[in-house]
């Protein structure tokens, strides 16, 4: 009977011990969930973040803790060159914001010209065209596919800026609007080469200003159309998966450059030289605006992206230069091109 009150006395007390650890560490997950919300309520509070009803803002509260998640566990991981950071975009899951945001339509069989006038141009150890007054603040697309049009527009605002001394703002919601020209199709994608080809069809391009932006497809003011701020006579590709021969274009003006920008690594980028993972599915047009080294001697491009001034290095991002695939990081070397003045 003794032995039987023992027995008995340790497995309650086993018990006891068991349910309070229990207890602890359900106390410290609704503590970590709780923690957690109310992160994710300064965050709609700063971004101004606004949804339909409580079902939406749990769904969204949901995708907001697995990319924090996921922030956090590559930036602990320790061993990258660059930092990602939780941006306007940690609401959305990968796909969603990629549907909304990358919609290059460029393809590998694009017809190339055969003249590259930067061919046997000389190479300066570091360039940027911010620096040298040929690149205007950072724009935001926005929900609409159009990084085609912001893509050429900054190559074209540089080209600009070279030729006349002056750096105009140009208009993007023109060749939204405008440009039914090939891939083109507003919000729902588009290919700089194409764009270039309007605008020198078209005899040029409006001011910013003039057609301001909106962010969403619209129809064509032929009146504000007609009134060119700048012009262009043309344009011509970069050989194709060269990093020598995009250096000596990025050398000389901005370029517009397409990336696969598909992976959460670009969607909270935040900081650093990029060396992610990521294929060569193009599918985002940006604008290589220089190149350098970092001081570990990280060769990297400096990227203009038009995703505000929020993401990234206030909009920037720089790719690691230099590597072993002709295509260059993300496909960065596959399809360039450039205004001609």
């Amino acid at each position: 009977m003794e032995f039987t009150n023992q027995l008995c006395n340790c497995f309650c007390l086993a018990l006891i011990l068991m349910l309070g650890v229990w207890s602890s560490e359900a106390t410290s997950r609704n503590l970590q969930d709780a923690s957690m919300y109310e992160r994710y309520e300064q965050w709609m509070a700063h971004y101004g973040r606004v949804y339909n009803d409580m079902t939406e803002k749990e769904d969204r509260f949901k995708i907001f803790k697995d990319n924090v998640a996921f922030i956090e566990s590559s930036n602990n991981a320790g061993n990258k060159l660059y930092k990602l950071s939780v941006n306007q975009f940690a609401d959305l899951t990968n796909e969603e914001f990629t549907t909304a945001r990358n919609r290059f339509k460029g393809h590998e069989c694009s017809t190339k010209t055969t003249t590259f006038k930067y061919e046997n141009a000389s190479v300066p150890a570091t360039m940027d065209w911010r620096q040298k007054g040929a690149v205007t603040p950072i724009k935001d697309q926005g929900q609409c596919g159009c990084c085609w049009a912001f893509s050429a527009v900054a190559a074209m605002e540089g080209i600009t800026q070279l030729t006349t001394g002056k750096l105009i703002s140009l208009s993007e919601q023109e060749l939204v609007d405008c440009d039914v020209n090939g891939e083109d199709q507003g919000c729902e994608g588009g290919l700089m080469d194409d764009a270039f080809q309007f605008i020198n069809q078209n005899h040029g391009l409006s001011t910013e200003t003039n057609y301001p932006y909106t962010g969403v497809d619209g129809t064509c003011n032929a009146k504000k159309e007609a009134d060119h701020a700048a012009s262009i006579t043309g344009h011509e590709d970069v050989p194709a998966n060269s990093e020598s021969a995009l250096l000596k274009a990025v050398a000389n003006q901005p370029i517009s450059v397409a990336i696969d920008a598909s992976g959460s690594d670009f969607q909270f980028y935040s900081s650093g030289v990029f060396t992610g993972t990521c294929g060569t599915s193009l599918d985002h047009g940006v604008t290589a605006v220089g190149y350098g080294a970092s001081n570990d001697g990280t060769k990297y491009w400096l990227v203009k992206n038009s995703w505000g001034e929020q993401w990234g290095e206030e909009g920037y991002i720089r790719m690691q230069r230099d590597v072993a695939a002709p295509e260059g990081l993300c496909g960065i070397a596959m399809e360039a091109s450039y205004p001609t003045a």
